[in-house]
């Protein structure tokens, strides 16, 4: 915690998919995604089948009929954030350089989903670690992005992961273990009784997009439908 610039409040927010303009959400992001704030967008958690080019990481995130940047830029609007304000961060066509100017100028570090041990490794290969460790203020993200942000965290067995594991993030949160898109499986079930046996620490499960995490200095609050489950 240490490295952490002392002169920002630091407040990550831990999402289950990038529609944070829901009813659910509103109110309790309203404080934080003020308008006109500044947005650094860090998409590098993509998978390499589907995005291994510009062109390809363009269809996915780019401006121009992309799959991605309507539904993340448009969301951002109910709170007064246009789309001026939001600038994603290209794994493909930015520079060192480029990245760490977009993360300096920003109010808010958006990491988005897909799969977080890629994205750390990307985000060390690109030289942009330190600077998003040291940045404060509010850092938010979903799914991949949500994980991302705990200290350690587990992956439930799923396609992309067919396997159970723990995984290095940022060492921001400590205290929980966090269970995405939950929805009461065999499998997430036992990764949660698992993870309590194991790591002794409250585990949260946010139901499958109706659910979400702020950690705001330390105090959590769970807007939507979440689950908390502690060792006994």
């Amino acid at each position: 915690m240490e490295h952490i610039r002392p002169d920002k409040r630091r407040v990550h927010i831990l999402l289950e998919g990038y529609v944070i303009d829901a009813d659910y959400l509103y109110e309790a992001l309203k404080p934080y995604l003020t308008p006109h704030s500044k947005v650094a967008v860090i998409a590098f958690s993509f998978r390499e089948q589907y995005v291994s080019s510009a062109e390809e990481w363009e269809h996915f995130y780019g401006k121009e009929n992309s799959l991605y940047y309507g539904g993340i830029v448009g969301a951002f609007r109910r709170y007064g954030i246009t789309d001026e304000d939001i600038s994603f961060i290209n794994y493909f066509t930015d520079t060192t350089e480029t990245a760490l100017e977009k993360i300096q100028n920003a109010d808010i570090l958006y990491f988005l989903g897909g799969l977080p041990d890629k994205m750390m490794e990307r985000i060390k290969a690109f030289g942009i670690y330190d600077a998003i460790l040291q940045h404060g203020g509010v850092y938010m993200g979903y799914s991949a992005g949500a994980v991302i942000q705990l200290k350690e965290y587990h992956l439930s067995p799923d396609h992309d992961y067919p396997q159970f594991a723990y995984y290095e993030g940022f060492p921001f949160i400590d205290d929980f273990y966090l269970e995405v898109h939950y929805q009461e499986s065999a499998l997430q079930k036992a990764s949660i009784v698992r993870v309590l046996r194991e790591k002794s620490k409250t585990v949260y499960a946010t139901r499958l997009m109706s659910g979400a995490i702020i950690v705001d200095n330390g105090d959590v609050s769970t807007p939507g439908d979440v689950q908390k489950f502690e060792c006994t």
